[in-house]
């Protein structure tokens, strides 16, 4: 994923040169389908004609004339021509050349929302055609309007203070020099200023960095403290950290997922905090190496549509052939989660996805096949509950990440 490499790869930068180039990357896989529009419209042989790489020069250079005001059109225009020549040679240099200049003044020349929706938001909204016709048929055109600027713009940076409240983690921030503010509507979130690095604030207080709506899927699932808990997606643990900070001395909470190194990343965050010990294992959720739980926590692989401000690349990763696929995996996931649930326990199964096949009417089709479990509601405010009790947040509409979640008793 585009977060993870852009870690590795700007580790050695200063804080500004990070700052810049996280723009310039996130600014450019989340306005993708605008920069294409308007690329294609000045490449006579259209964009399938162009080299990848070049393509990608295309689209960096395009974005810094059109979105950093900061950058000088004669600086983005000569870096993309010389990046365009040592990846592909003189010819591309001039053509690099040529699209850009023209794109310098470019004003957006495409159909108006009013006349064709769908092919306004996916051109200047910058959204793949699959997903736009999904949201205009669920929700109607303005609706999926609000939703893609939504995604189109650049997501806060929240805490969730681990260990302490969020009044002390409030003053430990601003005595860092960070004003850290209280979230609306939830009261465990913290909001830190745009521009703050996330890893200044977590060396001045416990916390994990959370959005506020993932962090309603803990709420609203209500495992109780003295429970034996088990987080069996966990990585990269910001849940099982939130459950284990409330545990108490006859609590325990296991975390798993299925490949070491997400395991690693768990570990990680359990050893800097101030938490009840969290135990580890590598298992796949679909074959829980456990005995039976008082409760269990499924934040299931998904397509994340809920989070597409935050992880801007995934839009152009996730299609169909894609959801089925994850449909499938998350129906073999709650089928192995549920025998590790034990009578009168709890299973909580979570998504960051908007798509029903992935929240409803997975958990419906579950609840056909398990009599044995009941839908109950959980703990949030009616407004992030629909009518089932289940939890949904719409990031047009809650002003956050995406969310579902169910909250399911074993009778």
């Amino acid at each position: 994923m585009a977060d993870r490499a852009l870690e590795r790869a700007t580790a050695g930068f200063d804080t500004q040169d990070r700052a810049w180039l996280l723009e310039l990357v996130y600014g450019t896989l989340r306005l993708r389908g605008r920069l294409d529009h308007l690329i294609g419209r000045r490449v006579h042989r259209g964009l399938a004609s162009l080299q990848a790489d070049v393509l990608d020069v295309l689209r960096l250079g395009a974005y810094q004339l059109i979105e950093m005001g900061g950058v000088p059109d004669y600086a983005a225009v000569s870096q993309s021509v010389d990046m365009a020549r040592a990846e592909a040679g003189q010819g591309a240099a001039r053509l690099v050349n040529g699209v850009l200049r023209g794109l310098g003044s470019a004003e957006w020349d495409g159909t108006p929302f009013e006349q064709d929706p769908a092919g306004y938001l996916t051109t200047w909204g910058s959204h793949p055609r699959w997903l736009v016709d999904r949201w205009i048929a669920r929700w109607g055109a303005p609706a999926a309007q609000k939703l893609v600027e939504r995604d189109n713009s650049r997501p806060g940076v929240f805490l969730r203070p681990v260990g302490v409240g969020t009044g002390e983690a409030i003053r430990l921030l601003q005595d860092a020099g960070i004003a850290a503010q209280p979230v609306e509507g939830f009261p465990s979130a913290l909001s830190l200023p745009t521009g703050t690095s996330p890893s200044a604030a977590l060396a001045v207080v416990p916390a994990v960095v959370q959005d506020p709506a993932a962090g309603s899927v803990v709420d609203y699932a209500g495992l109780p403290a003295e429970a034996v808990l088990a987080d069996l997606c966990a990585a990269p643990g910001g849940k099982a950290m939130v459950l284990a900070s409330a545990a108490t001395a006859g609590g325990r909470v296991i975390a798993a997922d299925r490949s070491i190194r997400r395991m690693a990343r768990v570990r990680e965050n359990w050893q800097r905090l101030p938490v009840m010990p969290v135990y580890g294992i590598v298992a796949d959720a679909r074959w829980p190496p456990i005995r039976p739980m008082d409760g269990v926590l499924l934040d299931v692989p998904c397509t994340g549509t809920g989070t597409l401000a935050r992880h801007p690349d995934a839009r152009w990763r996730v299609g169909p052939d894609e959801l089925r696929a994850l449909v499938k995996l998350q129906r073999e996931i709650l089928q192995g989660a549920a025998r590790a649930v034990r009578p009168g326990g709890v299973l909580v199964y979570a998504t960051c996805s908007l798509e029903p096949e992935e929240n409803e009417i997975q958990v419906e089709l579950f609840l056909e096949d398990h009599p044995e479990f009941a839908l109950e509601p959980g703990s949030a405010p009616a407004s992030m509950l629909d009518a089932q009790g289940r939890l949904f947040l719409l990031p047009h509409v809650h002003g956050f990440d995406g969310a579902f979640a169910a909250r399911l008793r074993r009778r």
